[in-house]
């Protein structure tokens, strides 16, 4: 999936100039960059990007320049290609489970740091994992756990995450063998109360007193939210604010470094996407040339979204009141459904455009071409027209 290097004013001049019958997803750099800071300037330890959550080349690259220096990642594939275009990042490999072969390409490209959550994949990072980089740093290893926590859209504990007795026993272990022991957990996705982060933050204090081990760095995940719902605007300096607050009130003066890994938060809100009307049934449903095989995968999950704009071929916005419709994607399939009704103005017509602001995460990682859609391109702009 590749980039134009033309850049448009906003997502409305290229619509009127182009007409697309196919999906596109427009990129503001600027919006990009800008969000890069608020977390670099805001969260008091190590941002690294969650590569997972919208893994486009244009967006590492923009990411780097505005300072990001190190990168979650979860596979070989990603583990390449920042190695190729940030060659000098921290690399934190943080998919608890991993084949023998992807531990050694790791180790091949001198990652950092490692998670795990049971000591069967503690024992093969034991065996393929020396514990000094080549720079002579120690490599770390980092327990993962999990506490029953709400507030989050899903419940990343129900795949991964050990319990604090087992946290505590493998932190023991990772000492005991040389490996620089740190601590790192996941609130869940969208967490828009900072609350999420509490009982975690909590949590690893009772967990390195009863390992008898103090840990280097305590990182507290991803989880951070976007901006999906108008009436609902997440306050990321509130977030930053109780993780500062917390990490003091439990471990003091000795509070570990902390490290952050966004994805969602981060690119979220660098991307609109742009869906075209194939047809309006009856005047009631409403199907789009996009759908939840391509670019809009995940809303059946996280919920619907009304951050979302029609505009006629002309460049001109319908302003009809809104009326609840229900929408499908392209495909045969009857799951190619959004959730619930989606809000759009009653005078909609066939081939207009639907504009969806804050689709930079999990779009482009999760298209498919399912019956032959989901030719999605990218562009840049200058402005995303919110």
């Amino acid at each position: 999936m590749g980039i134009s290097e033309t850049i448009w004013s906003d997502p409305v001049e290229y619509l009127a100039a182009v007409g697309p019958n196919d999906p596109v997803l427009f990129l503001s750099a600027a919006a990009l960059q800008a969000q890069a800071r608020r977390f670099l300037d805001g969260f008091p330890g190590l941002v690294t990007y969650a590569v997972k959550s919208n893994p486009h080349e244009t967006i590492i690259t923009n990411l780097a320049a505005a300072g990001v220096t190190g990168f979650d990642v979860a596979s070989p594939e990603e583990i390449g290609m920042i190695r190729r275009l940030v060659p000098d990042a921290a690399l934190h490999y943080n998919n608890p489970v991993r084949a023998r072969h992807e531990i050694v390409f790791a180790v091949g490209r001198d990652v950092a740091s490692y998670s795990v959550d049971s000591l069967s994949e503690l024992d093969k990072l034991f065996a393929l994992v020396p514990t000094h980089r080549a720079n002579g740093e120690r490599v770390e290893i980092t327990a993962r756990y999990k506490q029953p926590v709400a507030g989050a859209t899903y419940d990343f504990g129900a795949k991964f995450g050990a319990t604090e007795e087992l946290s505590a026993e493998i932190l023991r272990r990772i000492a005991a063998r040389g490996y620089t022991p740190s601590l790192t957990f996941h609130p869940g996705t969208q967490c828009v109360d900072p609350m999420a982060w509490d009982s975690y933050i909590r949590a690893a204090g009772r967990i390195q007193a009863a390992a008898g081990v103090r840990i280097h760095r305590l990182n507290v995940g991803g989880g951070f939210p976007s901006h999906r719902v108008s009436a609902v605007v997440p306050s990321l300096d509130a977030i930053f604010h109780l993780i500062t607050r917390v990490t003091a009130e439990v471990f003091g003066d000795d509070a570990p470094a902390l490290v952050c890994e966004p994805g969602r938060g981060l690119v979220a809100d660098s991307m609109a996407l742009l869906a075209r009307v194939k047809g309006l049934r009856d005047d009631n449903h409403v199907f789009l040339n996009d759908g939840v095989y391509g670019a809009l995968m995940e809303l059946p999950i996280m919920g619907a979204m009304d951050r979302v704009t029609v505009w006629s071929p002309e460049g001109v916005q319908r302003q009809g009141a809104d009326r609840g419709r229900v929408v499908f994607g392209p495909t045969c399939d009857s799951v190619d459904r959004l959730p619930g009704e989606l809000p759009l103005p009653s005078d909609i017509e066939e081939g207009d455009f639907v504009l969806m602001q804050g689709m930079g995460a999990y779009s482009v990682a999760t298209n498919t071409r399912f019956n032959g859609f989901g030719a999605l391109a990218v562009h840049m702009v200058m402005d995303l027209g919110a």
